[in-house]
């Protein structure tokens, strides 16, 4: 009875130990695992990508560059102060007569108070606007970082749906040419098939498995390559619970909603006219070169002179101040005139560039929504072929079941089958990824749907 007791006490145990470590596993399970939809891995890449962070900071840099700018304008103060031991006093020879210049082994003791204030300073009120243009160009730069993360990230989700969708597919395929082959082979035992038959089976069940462990790869790349763009570490896994299929229904609803609203929106448009606002306003900085420029300088100076002992609390103190008004008229430098020729090349590069940029633009958009329209028609079409190539199979296992059918009308019906499901997948993925290249030409922000 002690033996019975002691052995169900160790059964107790061990079976605690395992609960144990089974909800140990799986809290690190979900610890480690993330659970993504599009909107999730999105939201993930713009606030942990370090593309993102960088130009963020790009803008506190051009808004502290601005501030320093007006700064400028603020008027200026120090406090200067001197003390000086003569040793021997300079002298002044004038008519045959010797002056001394001061007093030997004397001190003289000051302290001065400066304000300095602009009063007109062009050049500093078209830095102003200069900063202040850089500061929007930094931040539509920032936009066109996030368009072009949200995009990579977008195609990366895709191409990840994609990869699963073939992989599954695949296995699909391998499990039914696998069972397809036991069959055949019962029937060579039974003497009811020839060997040609269980060889051909065979081989199309072992001609599938390589394509099954490449699926199997590219759903390991497709999901690194997701993290890279998420931003987050190499031990942190992620799964999709999606398929390009669950797609098709607002791949037709995108499609009739879709309207062209041509560049408007287009960040590298606005970066190329705010990069043209900065060299209208360089113009009119550079021309500043040719006004006056105002300053007032204000200045107090408290001071003791010629003192013979170094008791600074005895000697005799007096002030004096000043207000001066400094003005200064450029007449010529030739440098100028340079840096405005230069300028005004410079427009007219960007002038051509901005052209030629809005042309491969309006072509791109055409080509995107052309793969688009011939996308959603060949899903369509897939589908269909999807549905009769499974009515093939069907059609071909019972032909072959009742001895009118042949292995080889097997083996194509299967492979047929398993191209139009993967073309099926394909049409699909290739119409979301031209949405999303089409989506970034236009410049439409992606709005994260924080409900899913």
């Amino acid at each position: 009875m002690k033996m019975q007791r002691f052995w169900v006490g160790k059964a107790l145990l061990f079976a605690a130990a395992m609960l144990y470590a089974g909800s140990y596993a799986q809290a690190q399970e979900a610890k480690d695992t993330l659970t993504l939809n599009l909107d999730k891995a999105l939201e993930i890449a713009l606030s942990e990508n370090p593309t993102i962070k960088v130009a963020n900071e790009e803008i506190a840099l051009k808004k502290v560059t601005h501030q320093e700018t007006w700064q400028n304008l603020l008027p200026q103060a120090s406090i200067d102060g001197t003390w000086s031991h003569t040793i021997t006093a300079a002298q002044l020879n004038l008519g045959g007569q010797s002056f001394k210049m001061g007093m030997d082994n004397s001190n003289t003791v000051s302290g001065a108070l400066n304000i300095s204030l602009p009063v007109f300073a062009p050049s500093v009120y078209r830095a102003m606007s200069m900063t202040k243009t850089d500061i929007e160009l930094a931040v539509e730069k920032s936009r066109g970082s996030k368009q072009d993360l949200v995009n990579q990230v977008t195609k990366a989700y895709y191409q990840l749906m994609l990869s699963q969708d073939s992989y599954e597919v695949l296995q699909k395929s391998y499990k039914l040419a696998e069972d397809n082959y036991n069959i055949v082979n019962a029937k060579y035992e039974q003497g009811a098939v020839s060997e040609f038959d269980k060889i051909s089976a065979e081989v199309q069940m072992r001609s599938i498995k390589p394509n099954v462990i490449s699926a199997n790869n590219a759903v390991v790349l497709s999901r690194l390559q997701l993290k890279v763009l998420m931003g987050v570490t190499a031990d942190v896994e992620i799964k999709i619970d999606d398929n390009l299929k669950q797609y098709e229904t607002d791949l037709f609803a995108n499609q009739l909603e879709q309207t062209n609203e041509g560049l408007v929106n287009n960040t590298t448009m606005k970066q190329l006219d705010l990069n043209w606002k900065m060299l209208q306003q360089n113009i009119k900085s550079l021309r500043t070169n040719f006004m006056p420029t105002l300053a007032m300088n204000y200045s107090y100076q408290y001071q003791s002179l010629n003192n013979e002992n170094w008791d600074v609390f005895s000697y005799d103190w007096g002030g004096s101040s000043s207000l001066v008004f400094s003005l200064s008229i450029p007449l010529y430098k030739a440098s100028n005139f340079t840096k405005l020729k230069s300028n005004r090349i410079q427009m007219r590069q960007l002038e051509q560039n901005r052209l030629d940029t809005e042309r491969k633009l309006n072509m791109q958009i055409t080509s995107y929504q052309n793969n688009m329209a011939a996308s959603s028609e060949q899903v369509v079409s897939n589908r269909e072929n999807v549905m009769q190539a499974e009515k093939a199979v069907l059609i071909a296992g019972k032909r072959y079941e009742v001895g009118k059918g042949t292995v080889l009308e097997l083996n194509t019906s299967q492979v047929q089958l398993t191209e139009a499901e993967l073309t099926y997948n394909q049409s699909i993925y290739d119409y979301l990824v031209s949405k999303a290249d089409l989506d970034q030409v236009l410049g439409r922000d992606y709005m994260i749907n924080k409900q899913k």
